[in-house]
């Protein structure tokens, strides 16, 4: 029989819980019988256990004739006489009168004044007092489906650890982990409104500096913040980037560019000179109230980098295709440029285009290039050059979708669908 059989208490391979007759085992703390039953002898007398014979010395030590019944008494199996003398003769163990047992009245009284009972019946010699009753399958199923139980669990428990269940790691509330949680809006429009007031200054009024400062700076800290009072410039415009929060959770930089208006002494007056984008990286922290600037700006280079080597690629061209649309592209970007009723003459059924309203004026398509694709939709890049005001010209280049679009008398032509 396999061991894990034993543990689920499961019977031999090949049989069933039906083949087997369980026996109820003898409760904690009751001894079992050993004692010889009158049953199991009906032809002579049975010889008592020790144990038996202490008890019953009394009763059998003489032999005394049966008292009458009492009268309400209860009716009890018939009991083996003692020896009888050789004079007396021998009653048939079938017939022998029964005794009774004096029993305790439901309501107190006892003896006489006891209310009959109901009258057990006579056993007969060989038959067992009691009945064996098979044990239910529902029992037989929950019992195995317990144990199983308590196995599983206990490997659970080996295997992840019984420490892990009774003090799990929690991590603290107060702590917070990683940049999604810090507050990343806040921190920009705070930063940006620091980054202007830091980046302006001027001589002739230098109480206005430190107090455009104080709306953003820390409490406690210096809001002169590093200037010594001298010379005049003037920031307008700054655009918030990337926010890079620390592990802490507390605190972080925010990446800003700022355009700056500078000037130089002329007499008492300022003489304008070059504008610049400057690049600075605010350091910020979060408080229970709001999120502050914890210290100075520090200046950061803004370099110039390459295209990645992986940038997506257009496709392969389509020349017969790009010479045959060359002069529909010609006549949509001429329609883009002045307005929208223009523009929806020339665009494919079902599509929406906007157009630049007479922004600037449609000087000539350097650059027309069709790729290959499906039969019904493919892409294609144009080079523009827009007329501005006076002499002024500029080059574009604009990305499209083409759809080709069937007419009523069979008609095939490729319009353009989307800009961008």
């Amino acid at each position: 029989m396999s061991w894990w059989r034993t543990v689920l208490n499961l019977p031999p391979k090949g049989e069933h819980w039906s083949d087997q007759r369980r026996t109820k085992k003898p409760g904690k703390g009751r001894p079992q019988s050993t004692a010889p039953e009158w049953w199991a002898h009906p032809g002579g007398p049975v010889q008592p256990t020790p144990r038996q014979a202490q008890g019953v010395a009394a009763q059998y030590s003489a032999p005394q004739q049966p008292a009458p019944p009492p009268p309400g008494g209860v009716m009890a199996p018939p009991r083996r006489p003692a020896a009888r003398p050789a004079d007396v003769p021998q009653q048939d163990p079938a017939h022998r009168t029964p005794e009774r047992l004096k029993q305790r009245s439901p309501h107190g009284a006892h003896g006489a004044h006891a209310a009959p009972g109901p009258v057990r019946e006579v056993l007969e010699p060989g038959q067992t007092p009691w009945s064996t009753e098979p044990e239910s399958s529902f029992s037989t199923w929950a019992r195995r489906f317990f144990r199983g139980l308590v196995v599983v669990v206990l490997l659970l428990a080996a295997i992840s650890g019984i420490r892990s269940w009774i003090a799990p790691n929690k991590t603290p509330e107060t702590v917070v982990s990683g940049q999604s949680s810090f507050p990343a809006d806040e921190s920009r429009a705070v930063a940006t409104r620091y980054a202007v007031s830091y980046l302006t200054w001027d001589e002739d009024n230098p109480d206005a500096r430190p107090a455009q400062i104080g709306l953003d700076l820390a409490a406690g800290l210096d809001s002169r913040a590093g200037w010594n009072g001298r010379g005049k410039q003037t920031a307008d415009v700054a655009y918030p980037g990337q926010v890079t929060a620390d592990s802490n959770g507390l605190t972080a930089v925010v990446d800003v560019r700022v355009r700056v208006h500078t000037f130089t002494r002329l007499g008492r007056g300022w003489k304008s000179g070059p504008v610049v984008w400057e690049r600075v990286s605010v350091p910020v922290a979060r408080t229970a109230a709001r999120v502050v600037a914890s210290g100075a700006p520090t200046f950061v280079p803004d370099v110039r980098a390459p295209l990645p080597d992986n940038m997506p690629q257009a496709g392969a061209p389509d020349d017969d295709l790009t010479a045959a649309t060359q002069k529909d592209a010609e006549a949509f970007f001429g329609a883009y440029a002045e307005s929208d009723n223009k523009v929806s003459a020339v665009t494919a059924p079902g599509s929406t285009i906007r157009s630049l309203n007479g922004a600037v004026k449609f000087g000539e398509l350097k650059d027309w290039q069709v790729y290959t694709g499906n039969d019904d939709e493919r892409r294609a890049t144009a080079a523009v050059t827009w007329d501005g005001v006076g002499d002024t010209t500029l080059d574009q280049t604009y990305t499209l979708t083409l759809r080709r679009t069937v007419a009523t008398d069979g008609a095939q032509r490729w319009q353009v669908a989307a800009v961008g």
